[in-house]
Parts: C-alpha cells; sequence; structure tokens
C-alpha cells in the first residue's frame, strides 16, 4: 500500500508562497502528467513561459510524520513549486494517497477540467497570526472558472510597465530605498498584476459577467523581453512584493548605468512597440525630455586668466557640463561610454538621465583632457585657463556654441589668432644699428605682439637668417619704450657667450651688458641695478639657482633652446624657476628626437598650453609617434603655432646662392668590410640577447655603445678599440677625404670638415700635414674660439676641422663654400645646423654639402631614419609627421642587404 498523506503534510516541506503557485499552476492546467509508480510519484509541468520540468517525489511515513526526503526536480531545486503541484496533483488523482480530507480540499485540487460546472464556494479562514498551513492557502485562492455556456472574450494584452522607488532590501539585504520595475497587462482597460496566475478575469459590466481570457503567451514572451534586458527578481517572498507583483531590479556594478540605458533606449522602443508605461515622480533615473545645445562661456578672468564655462540645456535649465564631461573622462572616455544610435547615455546630478551627441562629445572630450590637466584651477561651473590657452577656443568652436560675457580682451586676444592675426607693426629704434630685412621687422613685430598679451614666442627661425639680431632688436624696442625696468637675460650654451656679447656690442652699443660667467660673475651678480642686458649660461644658471631665481627678469631669452629639451635635466627645472613677465625661445631645432623635447620647451615658455607631460604622452605624443594619427597631429599643430615663428632661407632669404647636397657613396677596402661585418654579427646577437631580457630603454647603454663601434668602424678601423681592429690600418673614408682635398684645395676652394669624433680628426692631422695642407680647429676643449674663426675668415688657411658638437651651432662662416661632413648623426637637423654655418645671410657663392657615406653600412642605414627625424621636427611648424625609435629600428640598423656568395663569386 503507498503511503498516504494531506495537503497539510505538505507545511512542513513547502513554503506557503509555492505551494500558493502550485496551486495556480494546476488550475490553469500546467501540471502536463502525474503518474504513480509503487510509492513514487512521477509528474511533467510546464511553466507559463513553456518550459517543462520534470519531477520525481515519495512520501515516506516517518513515525506520526510523512517525510518527502526524497524527491527531485529538472529545474534542480528541491523546494519548489513544480514538485508542490505534482503531489497536489496526484491527491487529485490517485484516491489511495489521500488521507480523509475536508470535501472542499479534495474538490480544490482536483484539475478544473474534472470538476463539476460553477465556482468553488470554500469557507474563508481567518489568519491567526502563525504560519499558515498549506490547506488554509489552497482553499480561498482559486481563481474564478467560467461556468459552461459563459461569454469568454478574446482580448489583446498590453503589458504596462511601472517604475517606481520603493524601500526594500539591497544586494546585501539592507533596507533602503531602491529602484524597481513592476510589470502588468491591460486587457482592453481591465488591468491585470502580471504575476497573477488566474487563466481568466471575471469582469461584471451591465449586471452581466463575463470572463477573459489571458494571453499566456503574449506575457511570456513580455516578460522574456525583460529578463533580456538583465533584469532579475528581486529575492524577497520568490521575487514578488507583499501584494504578491513580481518585483523586477537591476544589481551589480553597473545597476545605474542599466537603468539609465533602459529608461533612454528600452522605455522609448518598447512605448514603440505598443507597450505602456508609467515612472513613478520619486523613480531615480528620469530621463530628461528636452536637452538642448552643448555652449561654453568665454569670460576674463585675472590677469593673465580667463574661464570656461560649460554647459547644456536640461528640460529648459542651464546644467553646468564639466560634471559630466570629468566623469566621462574617469571611466576612461567615449570609449567606456554607452552610446546608441550615436548618442552617448549618462547622468546628471540630480540623476536624470539625458542623450548627449556622441560626435560632438567625442571631439570635446578631446580637447578637454588637457584642458582640465592644465587649469590653474577649477570651479563647479567650469575652468580657469592661462591666457596662452586661448588658442583652444577655436577647437571648441566646432563643437558648441560659444559666447562671450564680459571677455573683451580674451575675444580680442582670440580673434588676433582665427587666421592669420593682426600684427601691428612696431618702430625699431634708431639706437639699433642696422637695418632689418623685411622679415626680421616682422620677426619683432610678432614677438611684440605676443607680449602685449603677456606671452611668449618661439622664434624658431633657419640657422642663418638672424634670431640673434631680432631678439636684440626687440629688446631695444622693450628699452625705447621704457619697459625695461630690469634685465633681460639671455641663457645661452658656453660656447656662444662670445658671440653673443659681441653682437650685443655691435648692434646695440647703447645698452649695458654684464656677463656672469666665471668666478667673478657673484660680484657681478650684486652689481645689476643700471644693467640692461645680462648674458649667462645653462651651466651657470642652473649652479646659482637659488640666487637668480630670486631676482627680477623683464624678459628671459633661451638661444638654442633645445638645451632643455629633456623635462628632468637640471637645466629645464631652474630656467621654470625664473622670475619673468616675458619669455622668447630662440632654436632652428625645436625637436631634435622626440614631441616630449617640444613639451619641455613649452613648459617654460607657455605653462600649461600642451597640458602635463603625462596627459601631453596620451593625447599628442603617442598617437603622432606610435601611430601616426593624422587628426592628432594637426590639433597639436594648431595648438602650438600661434606661438611658433619658423621662416626658412627658401621662404625668406630669396638672395641666398643654393646649396647643393651631394652623397658620396665609398665602399670599405676589404680588410675593413671584413671587421666591420665581425663587429655587426656579434654586436647584434649581443643586443638581441640583450632586449630579450629588457625593455629598449633598459637596453640603451648597451645599443648606443653597438651602434658607436659601427660607426667608428666605418670612419677608421683605429677607432674601434677592440683586438679585432688591431692591424687594420685601411680607411676607405679617410683616403677619400684626401683625395678630395687635393682636389677642391687647389681649386681655390674654401672647405669645413665636420666629424662627430674628435678622436677622427686627430687621424686626419698627420695625414694633412703629410700633404702640406694648412688648417684650423674647433673642438670642445678650444679656450679660444675666435682666433681660429678669424684666421679661417682671413683666408690664412683653407680647411677648418670642427667637431660637430663644438661648431655646429653659433658660428659665422661665410668665406667658406663647401661643408663635408665625414660621419652621418642621427638628426638632420643637427647637420643642417653644421651646414649653415657657410650657407647663411652674408654668403654670395654656392655652397656644396658633401655627406661621406659607407655602402651598405649602419651609415646607408642612418639616412633613412634621418629622414624620419626630419617628419618628427616638422610637428613644430606644418602639419608633419613623426614616428619613434623602436625595437624594429634597431633590426634595421644592425641589418645587411650583402649577399657574401656572391661577392666571393
Amino acid at each position: 500500500m503507498p503511503v498516504t498523506f494531506s495537503a497539510e503534510d505538505f507545511d512542513r516541506v513547502f513554503d506557503s508562497s509555492v505551494i500558493r503557485r502550485a496551486q495556480s499552476l494546476i488550475a490553469l492546467g500546467f501540471v502536463k502528467d502525474v503518474t504513480l509508480h509503487g510509492e513514487t510519484i512521477d509528474g511533467l509541468v510546464e511553466d507559463m513561459d513553456g518550459t517543462r520540468r520534470t519531477t520525481s517525489i515519495t512520501p515516506e511515513k516517518k513515525g506520526s510524520r510523512i517525510s518527502f526526503a526524497e524527491r527531485e526536480c529538472s529545474c534542480g531545486e528541491r523546494g519548489c513549486r513544480h514538485l508542490a503541484a505534482t503531489a497536489l496533483a496526484a491527491l487529485g488523482k490517485f484516491p489511495q494517497l489521500r488521507k480523509q480530507a475536508p470535501k472542499q480540499l479534495i474538490d480544490t485540487i482536483i484539475p478544473a477540467g474534472e470538476r463539476p460546472p460553477g465556482p468553488p464556494s470554500p469557507p474563508r479562514i481567518r489568519a491567526t497570526g502563525r504560519r499558515p498551513k498549506a490547506a488554509n492557502i489552497l482553499l480561498p485562492t482559486l481563481p474564478d472558472a467560467p461556468e459552461p455556456g459563459a461569454t469568454i472574450l478574446e482580448r489583446k494584452a498590453t503589458p504596462v510597465l511601472r517604475l517606481r522607488r520603493v524601500h526594500g532590501p539591497d544586494e546585501q539585504n539592507r533596507q533602503r530605498m531602491i529602484d524597481v520595475l513592476t510589470l502588468d497587462f491591460d486587457y482592453g482597460g481591465v488591468r491585470v498584476d502580471g504575476a497573477d496566475e488566474q487563466q481568466f478575469i471575471r469582469v461584471r459590466s451591465g449586471g452581466q459577467i463575463s470572463f477573459i481570457r489571458r494571453d499566456i503567451a503574449a506575457e511570456a514572451e513580455a516578460l522574456d523581453q525583460l529578463r533580456q534586458d538583465n533584469f532579475v527578481q528581486m529575492r524577497v517572498a520568490d521575487g514578488k512584493s507583499a501584494r504578491g507583483q513580481r518585483v523586477l531590479v537591476y544589481r551589480g556594478q553597473e545597476a545605474a548605468a542599466k537603468w539609465h540605458h533602459f529608461v533612454a533606449v528600452r522605455v522609448p522602443e518598447l512605448t514603440a512597440q505598443g507597450w505602456l508605461s508609467h515612472i513613478d515622480a520619486n523613480f531615480g533615473p528620469q530621463l530628461a525630455e528636452n536637452v538642448g545645445n552643448l555652449d561654453v562661456r568665454v569670460e576674463d578672468g585675472e590677469a593673465g586668466t580667463f574661464s570656461l564655462e560649460f554647459g547644456v540645456e536640461v528640460d529648459g535649465e542651464r546644467i553646468p557640463l564639466l560634471p559630466i564631461l570629468e566623469n566621462l573622462l574617469n571611466k576612461g572616455g567615449i570609449d567606456a561610454a554607452q552610446i546608441v544610435e550615436g548618442e552617448i547615455i549618462t547622468s546628471l546630478e540630480d540623476g536624470r538621465v539625458v542623450k548627449l551627441p556622441a560626435d560632438r562629445i567625442r571631439r570635446l572630450l578631446a580637447v578637454m583632457g588637457d584642458l582640465i590637466e592644465s587649469a590653474g584651477r577649477t570651479t563647479e561651473k567650469g575652468l580657469v585657463l592661462p591666457v596662452g590657452a586661448a588658442a583652444t577656443v577655436l577647437e571648441l568652436e566646432d563643437v558648441l556654441t560659444t559666447s562671450w560675457q564680459n571677455a573683451a580682451d580674451i575675444e580680442a586676444y582670440v580673434e588676433r589668432f582665427r587666421g592669420e592675426p593682426d600684427i601691428i607693426p612696431v618702430e625699431i629704434p634708431p639706437e639699433f644699428k642696422a637695418s632689418l630685412r623685411p622679415y626680421q621687422q616682422h620677426g619683432v613685430d610678432w614677438l611684440q605682439h605676443l607680449a602685449s598679451y603677456g606671452l611668449g614666442g618661439f622664434l624658431a627661425d633657419d640657422m642663418g637668417l638672424g634670431k640673434t639680431a631680432q631678439t636684440i632688436a626687440n629688446i631695444c624696442v622693450e628699452y625705447a619704450a621704457g619697459r625695461l625696468t630690469s634685465p633681460a637675460l639671455i641663457v645661452v650654451p658656453t660656447s656662444l657667450v662670445a658671440n653673443w656679447t659681441a653682437e650685443l656690442g655691435k648692434f646695440a652699443p647703447h645698452l649695458k651688458v654684464v656677463v656672469l660667467h666665471g668666478l667673478e660673475r657673484h660680484e657681478k651678480r650684486e652689481q645689476l641695478d643700471d644693467v640692461h642686458v645680462v648674458v649667462t649660461t645653462y651651466t651657470v644658471l642652473t649652479r646659482d639657482i637659488e640666487e637668480m631665481k630670486i631676482l627680477p627678469w623683464h624678459l628671459v631669452v633661451l638661444d638654442e633652446a633645445q638645451a632643455i629639451k629633456s623635462p628632468e635635466a637640471r637645466a629645464t627645472r631652474s630656467v621654470c624657476q625664473l622670475k619673468t613677465t616675458n619669455k622668447i625661445c630662440l632654436s632652428g631645432t625645436p625637436i631634435e628626437n622626440n614631441l616630449d623635447e617640444l613639451w619641455s620647451q613649452f613648459a617654460f615658455l607657455m605653462p600649461g598650453l600642451l597640458g602635463d607631460r603625462r596627459g601631453f604622452t596620451k593625447r599628442f605624443r603617442t598617437p603622432i609617434e606610435k601611430n601616426g594619427d593624422p587628426v592628432v597631429r594637426a590639433q597639436l599643430v594648431a595648438r602650438i603655432q600661434p606661438f611658433i615663428m619658423r621662416r626658412t632661407k627658401q621662404e625668406v632669404a630669396t638672395e641666398l646662392p643654393p646649396k647643393h647636397i651631394i652623397l658620396r657613396r665609398i665602399s670599405l677596402a676589404p680588410d675593413q668590410r671584413e671587421l666591420y661585418e665581425t663587429i655587426r654579427g656579434t654586436l647584434y646577437e649581443t643586443v638581441k640577447e640583450q632586449m630579450a631580457e629588457r625593455t629598449l630603454a633598459q637596453s640603451r647603454v648597451i645599443v648606443l655603445d653597438a651602434l658607436l663601434k659601427l660607426r667608428q668602424a666605418c670612419c677608421d678601423p683605429r677607432l674601434v678599440r677592440i683586438g679585432n681592429a688591431t692591424g687594420v690600418e685601411s680607411s676607405a673614408k679617410l683616403d677619400d677625404l684626401m683625395e678630395m682635398l687635393n682636389e677642391l684645395i687647389p681649386e681655390g676652394r674654401r672647405i669645413l670638415v665636420f666629424s662627430q669624433f674628435t678622436s677622427m680628426l686627430d687621424l686626419m692631422k698627420p695625414r694633412l700635414a703629410e700633404a702640406g695642407i694648412p688648417f684650423v680647429e674647433l673642438r670642445g676643449d678650444t679656450r679660444d674660439r675666435a682666433t681660429p674663426v678669424q684666421r679661417f675668415e682671413a683666408s690664412e688657411v683653407p680647411l677648418f676641422l670642427i667637431s660637430l658638437k663644438a661648431g655646429g651651432r653659433g658660428l659665422n662662416l661665410t668665406s667658406a663654400d663647401t661643408v663635408i661632413h665625414y660621419d652621418p648623426w642621427w638628426n638632420p637637423a643637427i647637420e643642417a645646423q653644421a651646414s649653415d654655418r657657410a650657407h647663411r645671410i652674408g654668403q654670395t657663392k654656392s655652397v656644396f654639402v658633401y655627406k661621406l657615406i659607407a655602402t651598405d653600412t649602419v651609415e646607408e642605414r642612418i639616412l633613412e631614419l634621418q629622414q624620419r627625424k626630419a617628419e618628427l621636427a616638422s610637428i613644430a611648424f606644418e602639419d608633419g609627421g613623426g614616428m619613434a625609435f623602436n625595437a624594429d629600428d634597431i633590426d634595421f640598423l644592425f641589418g645587411s642587404d650583402r649577399d657574401p656568395e656572391a661577392e666571393a663569386a
């Protein structure tokens, strides 16, 4: 005999809400099959979404109690509605399982199709305050079922969303206000709770009773759509509220973003499908209906500053936009934002959800990142910026509506840079003892124009176009106007001190000049009251910065400003501490290797213009150097162009004779070639091993040393200090140089020979003496620089040997008509500077520049990298590109195109 049981025995196994839902499954006909195999009851139960569950439950007598310990459902839960429905249905189908029970209860659990006509009339059972018995739950809750012949209405089920904020448990089960969604259905004006599992809705109209058949499939499909939106049922009362409603919520770290997306995107989409929606006033993320234009208000600030206040009109109210932008930047920028159909979905501080145009926000963020970093101060609504950053207003105009409020100064300033600035010519005082060429006059006008706004300028003319003369003329203008109330400080490389003092004495003899150099500088520094110009060196400035930084300077000029190309260098940190109202940088090569050098110089010249170093690297350097991004490159050019002036000889010095550049390729002698290949193969393996274990930066010393040895082997084997070089005396280059000199000097040519290696110059001297060729020399340890220059310019000797570092800049050697670069250097701008010692204003003859290149060696590969460096340098002057020095370049430099077998044949 099977074990008998009653519904009351379920009280110890199933929760009351589970019993209630099990009873609804039976009443709606979702228990598809129940069979009895011995004492085991097997069932097949269907959920409202069509999912079928197989069940198995075995009642077992345990003393006076009935146990259902052996029970299993394919849903994976042991206390589910499917098992409860199976057991209840078995009681109705198999009388042999029933204990004695009230007839009303038996009627209740028999499937509706097997019941007598007419609705049941079970007795009402009042709650006792204790947990209700299963039978008490079953009796009063059966849905009304239509009598035979009753009117059945078929109506469309319209989903109804309700979004509201209620007091309920959060993910940690703490009571707080949470946002929830409930789903109802509207049947032609009759509303039914989506969690109510009645199959029919009883309605009374005009005294007549009729029944609306619920569209279970349509309701299940609507619920499934919400599940696909990643809603979860609140884990309380089986996902229902105290009223029995199904409550859906979002959980997890992205809950807020999911709500924003649902309100801004899904609610409109569902409404378009015919759904109804109601969002309570207290619900958190309300969708802003009317979003207007993005705008920026520009206003003059304190001296040297202005402010930008960003806003957006939302529902008739102007809302600060800066918090939204900062929030997007902090989360990773535009790529981390929610974008739907070209609109970013985000929220305001008051919780309202707004949709903003993604393209405009993308372009705005591209400008905003470094603006925020360079802001001197951030207010609740906007940024306070140095006037140097005003050029960015032009970048913003394409994205935002711009309004000028109390901004006459900054608006006038920006207008001057909208296209070609309207620069007013200035009068050069007669005390300046020279006549400026038109482009030089324009350079002085430009410096004065910037100074009128308290801004600095970067004069980056080609070598030989008179940057020194323009700077001295600018100082004379300041003096004549009575503005030179404190000295102008000119900081130069040590090698150029004499040149600057001579030029100042030549062009501005009325100005009192003091040189702070050597031991006597300390005494001189105490006597600057009536001094107009102070000349010092980067070395002295760095050493004496504590004394120099407390002195007031009317103007600070950095000549060869690439001396502060390294942000970490002491010279860079020192010049940035100087107190001055005006700054000028001079250099024909602002960029020699990478864009970090440009940032370093502008950090002195225009602090904040390019943001902080980290932001600059992220926004500009990496996209340009590594990715060659043309858009970012154009943005950088636009940012710095108002503050940098670059004129080339081809543009302004049309009277200069032509400069001819000739590559003279030289094949290495056999023993020199063998030495080169031995060094190349050995060192390349060493370099590859180092780079496999370390980064390129960590391997830098090893790589540079290896490249140095290769370059030395090309110049002369005697430069290479390794055992294999002993006994190899052939130098194809030196032999070729001597042939050139023996041919050119008798023709009356006057020649400059540049080499990076002073030791190579030493190796040339015996050969020159042997050939009877007189020469002068200039190198880093030459104390008297003036004498060799004077002797060469006076035509006492036809040949000038110069080390590239010592004589590559600051010399005027226009008597020369031939320049020979014995060995190529990485940066073509450095070579060009050296060549321009001869090809500059005052030159009347054509200049021939020879570059001696050893074929199929690292020197040929350096030529290709030089082109890349030239592209990088053009960033400062035009819409050029740039490339970085990377591991692929290393492989390229150590490579070889030679075919040893072919050569042997």
